[in-house]
């Protein structure tokens, strides 16, 4: 390995430590009483250092997105892969994956989510921007790929395919926040799951074509 190798191999092993500090961080503190310090302090390194990596805290906020955008995009691709001709199987496929990615690490989902609806992209250099941009697009465009070919084979209502991705993004990501603030005021609750059960089912029904 030449040296210019090991250098990216550091810098790489180096802005991860620094990401697994900031998501011990901004679990325990929540964003906005989180600072660099405290993440400095968590990754037992300098402030400094840590600018080298980031360009801001909303910068580093906004990065572990990317793991969880990635792992989305490996699920619904192994929907599409699937290629299963029964539309309520082909649901169930889905609803799993969603499911499967909320449980790959949920507090990072709930922070994308909040992402997406803040000023915080604003603060984020094009770079980054640009790879969180690029991974949704694909991520919609590979769930909307599910419902084309459903369409396509008769198996669900003639809708535009994005729009129907949309729906389902809109749906799952509401369903989430909505539950995970329940359990803020009742802990020992969590409807996350049967409710996601019931939002696929009701969803199920609209979208399948009627053959009768």
């Amino acid at each position: 390995m030449g040296i210019k190798e090991r250098k990216e191999r550091e810098k790489e092993r180096r802005r991860q430590q620094i990401m697994v500090a900031a998501k011990r961080v901004f679990s325990t503190k929540g964003f906005s009483k989180t600072t660099m310090e405290d993440i400095a302090k968590e990754a037992e390194l300098s402030p400094g250092t840590l600018y080298l990596y980031f360009k801001n805290k909303d910068e580093l906020y906004a990065s572990l997105s990317l793991r969880i955008l990635q792992y989305l995009i490996i699920r619904l691709e192994h929907v599409v892969n699937e290629k299963i001709s029964d539309p309520g199987k082909r649901i169930q496929a889905l609803k799993e994956a969603m499911f499967d990615v909320y449980e790959f690490d949920p507090m990072i989902l709930i922070n994308m989510f909040h992402l997406q609806s803040s000023d915080t992209l604003k603060n984020l250099t094009p770079k980054l921007l640009d790879q969180i941009k690029e991974l949704s697009k694909r991520s919609l465009e590979t769930m909307a790929s599910i419902f084309e070919d459903g369409i396509r084979n008769g198996y669900f209502i003639d809708k535009n395919p994005v729009a129907i991705a949309d729906i389902v993004w809109s749906m799952f990501s509401g369903v989430i926040l909505w539950e995970t603030s329940k359990k803020i005021i009742n802990k020992q609750k969590d409807y996350v799951k049967s409710t996601l059960e019931t939002a696929f089912e009701i969803f199920e029904r609209g979208i399948t074509r009627n053959t009768a």
